[in-house]
């Protein structure tokens, strides 16, 4: 099954990933991708959707979805270094699969989020993705 990273959410103050399930009174229903525990979210807390997320690099910025892909082109079927590991692995990683990102803007806390979360959908979900223009497409017709 394909993932939808507009509904895969990271909520400040949590760890892991969540999937949106419903609106709810006073902010939203989600569930944990790792244990399928559902639980209530309020409108105060920071979600961002995975989808909206893009890094630095020296002349744009690229979109979450194509840095987990091309970690995946890295990787192969193994898993990212741990979120854990030494900034100069996490670097060496980021330098194969994203050699133009933005030294300046894309510190080591990043790295070790996006490790997090490309760990997260490989082991709970997919890296297989819903891409946003088959999406609308699908729903003209």
């Amino acid at each position: 099954m394909k993932t939808d990273l507009s509904k895969i959410l990271a909520i400040s103050g949590q760890s892991g990933l969540y999937l949106y399930i419903s609106q709810a009174r006073n902010g939203a229903i989600v569930e944990a991708l790792s244990d399928k525990k559902r639980t209530s979210v309020s409108m105060t807390s920071k979600i961002t959707s995975l989808a909206d997320i893009s890094i630095y690099t020296d002349d744009e910025e690229v979109k979450l979805q194509d840095v987990f892909l091309s970690m995946k082109e890295v990787l192969g079927d193994a898993d990212a270094p741990s979120s854990k590991s030494s900034a100069d692995e996490l670097k060496a990683l980021f330098e194969k699969a994203l050699p133009a990102y933005d030294r300046d803007r894309f510190y080591v806390s990043h790295m070790k989020k996006v490790v997090d979360w490309y760990n997260n959908l490989k082991k709970y979900a997919s890296l297989d993705f819903v891409n946003p223009e088959e999406e609308t497409e699908e729903s003209a017709e």
